[in-house]
């Protein structure tokens, strides 16, 4: 399986990871979508590394994981506080 789709530039193991992402975000699965976060960026930080991601797919990816960052910031089950307190 190819890492990089050299016709639309887009990483497809970063793609299906980020479309896991934000299903879980979306179902409320907390755990499942900061492992999720945790898998994506070690991935990108790899494909990066390695240099088998060029400057639109670093700063595109980049931008993602940083937005996921914000987003994911709280986002656990142990700091959800009860309604009933």
């Amino acid at each position: 399986m190819k890492l990089i789709d050299r016709l639309t530039g887009r990483s497809s193991e970063l793609e299906k990871i980020a479309a896991r992402i934000n299903s879980n975000m979306e179902n409320n699965y907390k755990d499942a979508a900061q492992d999720n976060l945790k898998e994506f960026e070690a991935l990108y930080y790899e494909l990066a590394r390695n240099e088998k991601l060029n400057g639109k797919q670093k700063a595109r990816y980049g931008a993602m994981l940083d937005d996921y960052r914000q987003k994911m910031k709280g986002f656990t089950h142990k700091d959800q506080t009860p309604f009933w307190t």
